[in-house]
């Protein structure tokens, strides 16, 4: 059982980024995405790592994936959100012409 729980935050929370990841390459729309927050969130998990590294956790796998993986999951999410805010999708621009 300890075992399962210390897998849980090396799914969960780059599980959760991926889910967030994947809504916005369908949809291409960013509302209701915090750019602050997730970049605050990104560099928080990597400070985490180097803090839980220094107990010897360097190439813990469960470290790299909760902290490390989510970290780069969270700063792809930013600058995809970044990317359709900066730059309308074509579709969308195509579909409001003819209208």
């Amino acid at each position: 059982m300890i075992e399962f729980l210390t897998w849980m935050p090396a799914i969960v929370l780059p599980g959760a980024a991926l889910i967030q990841l994947i809504k916005l390459w369908k949809t291409h729309d960013p509302s209701g995405v915090s750019v602050l927050s997730l970049l605050l969130f990104g560099i928080a998990f990597v400070g985490v790592y180097i803090l839980f590294s220094q107990t010897g956790g360097y190439f813990s796998l469960q470290a790299i994936m909760a902290f490390l993986l989510t970290s780069v999951l969270n700063f792809w999410i930013v600058w995809t959100v970044l990317k359709y805010r900066l730059k309308p999708d074509e579709n969308d621009e195509l579909e409001r012409t003819t209208d």
